[in-house]
Parts: C-alpha cells; sequence; structure tokens
C-alpha cells in the first residue's frame, strides 16, 4: 500500500511538472521514456533471466 502512495506521489509530481513545459518537450519526454522501455523489454526478451541457470538461486525474497 505504501508503494502505491508513493506512485502515486511520483505521478502528481511528473504529471505537474508536465503541464508547465511546453508540447514539443513533453513529447520528446515521452519518446525518450518510451524507447528506453521498448529497448528494456527487448535485452530482456533477447538477453534475460533464465530459470535453472548455473548459480542462480531459486526462490522469493528474503
Amino acid at each position: 500500500m505504501l508503494f502505491l502512495v508513493g506512485a502515486l506521489l511520483v505521478l502528481g509530481v511528473v504529471l505537474g511538472a508536465v503541464a508547465h513545459v511546453p508540447v514539443p518537450v513533453s513529447v520528446v519526454g515521452g519518446l525518450v521514456i518510451a524507447l528506453w522501455l521498448a529497448l528494456f523489454a527487448a535485452r530482456e526478451r533477447l538477453f534475460g533471466h533464465r530459470a535453472g541457470r548455473a548459480g542462480h538461486r531459486q526462490g522469493g525474497l528474503r
């Protein structure tokens, strides 16, 4: 629950900042974030963590 509150707080700050900058700056920022997420997704899909890899511990958080 605390994570959700923090995420909403950060979202509010980001949206407040976007409201005060010109539209082209917001669009460029959005495109940069979208590119970053696409590269991350491609890297995880191609070179991601594989279950059963040597030295990889199975299990959840401790």
